[in-house]
């Protein structure tokens, strides 16, 4: 692969937006092994999720300040735009449409890889404006590649509710519960939400079965992305 070589400005940049602080932390830290010569900004927003959440859907007005974000980020002078929220990832398919950066979204890969490498799929997620959506990626992925694969959806009711409250003890026993449930059925475990990937290690242990996360597989995406348009930049 080609070396990605540093701009005008000493080095590529990669804007991420979040609708929520929980992942901003965990995800600097992956950048820092994968992409350390990246320059990294945040934009964050935590009424998004709030709004998402609230509506069961997302709303008109958060998909029109997500966007609006995507276009900060091209503003900002971002080589990659990263969407970290999988509740939202329906937003960026429609702004890919029309902007010139390119935006990668976070849970892509591991929905990819989700459903090319298993039949049986468990889902788990803490919020259903997350699990749903997951759910469609991941199937659009499997007939993409041509498969056919059965998704066992896993809602860890109260577990959201827990987290915000200050309960973070009781969230993880009720993803744990949760996932020892479905996992019954299921040759893999995918955790819909970035911020669950802190629990990626324990669930495979408790469980005995792989178990994928999606924050080290998106920043391997955006690294693969910023190589491409090193590569095209050179041959052109």
């Amino acid at each position: 692969m080609p070396e990605i070589v540093k701009g005008e400005n000493g080095m590529k940049t990669v804007v991420a937006v979040y609708t929520g602080q929980g992942l901003a932390d965990p995800l600097k830290a992956v950048f820092k092994e994968i992409l350390p010569d990246c320059r990294l900004v945040n934009i964050i927003d935590d009424s998004l999720i709030g709004d998402v959440v609230k509506a069961g859907h997302i709303p008109a007005g958060v998909a029109k300040r997500l966007t609006q974000y995507y276009v900060n980020g091209e503003e900002i002078g971002a080589d990659v735009i990263l969407n970290t929220c999988s509740s939202v990832g329906e937003v960026a398919d429609e702004a890919r449409g029309w902007m010139k950066t390119p935006i990668v979204k976070i849970d892509e890969s591991m929905a990819s890889l989700a459903a090319e490498q298993y039949g049986k799929i468990a889902v788990l997620a803490t919020l259903p404006s997350t699990l749903e959506p997951t759910m469609r990626l991941i199937q659009r992925s499997a007939e993409e590649a041509g498969k056919e694969i059965t998704l066992i959806p896993g809602l860890a009711a109260g577990a959201f509710d827990a987290l915000v409250s200050g309960d973070p003890a009781k969230h993880d026993r009720l993803l744990m519960e949760t996932a020892k449930r479905v996992a019954q059925q299921a040759e893999v475990l995918v955790l819909a939400q970035g911020s669950m990937a802190r629990m990626e290690a324990s669930l495979r242990d408790s469980i005995g079965k792989p178990v994928l996360s999606s924050p080290r597989l998106g920043v391997l995406q955006v690294k693969s992305v910023l190589e491409q348009l090193e590569a095209k930049r050179r041959s052109g």
